[in-house]
């Protein structure tokens, strides 16, 4: 149904975080999502260890 992401796409996305986030708030977004994707993978890393 949904075709892989393309640039397009990806500018489309960009503009509308921009109009609903504010240039300004984007580095904070952006800090805010790599420590999320941080913690879940060390949260995923330590789940299959505790399961050994």
């Amino acid at each position: 149904m949904f075709g892989p992401i393309g640039m397009p796409e990806m500018l489309i996305i960009l503009a509308i975080v921009i109009l609903i986030f504010g240039a300004n708030r984007l580095p904070e977004l952006g800090k805010g999502i790599g420590q999320g994707i941080k913690n879940f993978k060390s949260g995923m890393k330590h789940e299959s260890t505790d399961e050994k």
